[in-house]
């Protein structure tokens, strides 16, 4: 209470009386400018007082802006108590329908996002609203002075992800996150351990075949927004495939150039695409393929990497990792013969489901808040998953190969003719009682 008081009383003063203000309600220095004071704390130039010596909050109030399934999801498990440290305190929806069931249960409800930002009844927002509006809002609950976590994908395209981005980092104090899951799933970061500690060697092909993202055409018309230029800003590839894409990025890093092929509308009645094959290419010569379907039963999902030392392969829940005795190219060289190759070793790979991994997430963001702890998925990384899936949808559109990284603005262009000339009539059925958790893919 002290802290909000301060921050609502500094409002109304100017920077010299702030200082006599603070000293006597905090009891303890106070600098105006960026350097170091007798303490040692680092003061920022804003003629912010040091917050290391503000009581620290214990309990984190998180407000939710946006109450489709994703909202609904996130609000489910922080009620159910799954967050330590982390409370609901406010839900946000124009659907005044979607609202109903929290007005009971604790939160205060807002009809307008900018009413939640502005309400004082929370410390940090969760943006699950359509994908466009997650640049606007995160800009405006940061410049609120509010930490921000934004569902995937951080914002429509590069270009908006960019300034979103860069607002963030005008505000160092608050913390920034992307929900990306996949993250903290046990299976990746095994993966990822593979490749950090140089057991696969230097990487050398990448193919990730996910074509298990079936969806009706009902699903398609159980949102205004979905699947289309002007609600969504693209289909399979930012909708179902980010959280793979971020994958990538995370094991992989950026490629250095893709060739998109993109089929528009062949399985559904949307003008967005739900069929993808990508080629890739990064800098160390490694190359790789994506394919995708909204479109395809019963469809695989079959993620395989090839380095130097061997290969793991990632399919039916199970991680087997095939280990070259001798790296490949070293043996090329001082083979004798010429229909040899190294011998190997199979291994299986043990790991569980994360139990929660949208929680566990949302746990990091909260010891973000309090303790300082690292994220595991800063917001910023969210530009590359956006990124790739802007580059393969804008090559395909183009008929060309792209080199990375992309010309954002160029793609915003592309994508406001999109809008534009759309012809798409649809017309809105909602679903009710669809168990949502059953689209969750690992």
């Amino acid at each position: 209470m002290r802290r909000r008081a301060a921050n609502a009383a500094v409002g109304l003063i100017d920077n010299h009386e702030r200082v006599a203000f603070l000293h006597t309600l905090l009891g303890a220095p106070v600098c105006l400018r960026p350097r170091r004071c007798s303490h040692g704390d680092r003061i920022e130039e804003r003629g912010h007082f040091n917050r290391a010596l503000i009581p620290r909050m214990n309990t984190v109030r998180l407000g939710i802006v946006g109450m489709g399934n994703i909202g609904k999801h996130h609000a489910d498990y922080l009620l159910a108590g799954k967050v330590p440290r982390g409370e609901l305190t406010a839900v946000c929806s124009t659907s005044p329908h979607k609202l109903e069931a929290y007005r009971a249960k604790g939160p205060r409800v807002f009809d307008r996002a900018e009413k939640l930002i502005e309400s004082r009844e929370v410390d940090a927002v969760i943006l699950a609203t359509p994908h466009y509006q997650h640049t606007s809002l995160g800009i405006a609950a940061l410049e609120a002075g509010l930490h921000v976590m934004v569902e995937k994908p951080i914002s429509a395209h590069k270009a908006d992800a960019e300034r979103l981005i860069a607002v963030a980092q005008n505000h160092p104090d608050q913390i920034f996150a992307g929900m990306f899951q996949l993250r903290v799933e046990p299976r990746y970061q095994k993966i990822r351990g593979l490749i950090q500690n140089g057991e696969l060697g230097r990487v050398v092909r990448v193919s990730w075949i996910i074509t298990d993202w079936y969806r009706t055409e009902a699903y398609y018309a159980s949102g205004g927004w979905r699947a289309t230029w002007r609600g969504e800003g693209g289909g399979a590839l930012l909708n179902q495939c980010l959280h793979n894409l971020d994958v990538m990025a995370w094991l992989l890093g950026r490629p250095a150039r893709v060739r998109g092929f993109c089929q528009l509308g062949r399985y559904h009645n949307i003008e967005v695409e739900d069929n993808v094959t990508a080629y890739l290419e990064y800098a160390n010569g490694a190359t790789g393929v994506f394919i995708t379907s909204t479109g395809e039963a019963p469809g695989t999902n079959r993620f395989e990497i090839a380095g130097t030392r061997g290969k793991v392969v990632l399919e039916n829940n199970r991680l087997g990792f095939t280990r070259n005795e001798t790296d490949m190219i070293e043996f090329s060289k001082t083979a004798k013969v010429g229909f040899s190759k190294p011998g190997v070793w199979n291994v299986e790979i043990p790991f569980e489901n994360a139990p929660a991994p949208h929680a566990s997430l949302m746990q990091n963001f909260i010891e973000a808040i309090l303790d300082g702890a690292a994220l595991i998925a800063p917001g910023e990384e969210g530009l590359q998953s956006v990124e790739l899936a802007n580059v393969i949808l804008y090559s395909s559109l183009l008929g060309q190969t792209i080199e990375l990284p992309m010309d954002g603005a160029a793609f915003e262009k592309q994508l406001l003719r999109l809008i534009a000339e759309s012809k798409l009539e649809k017309k809105v059925v909602e679903i009710k009682n669809d168990d949502f958790t059953k689209s969750f893919n690992r």
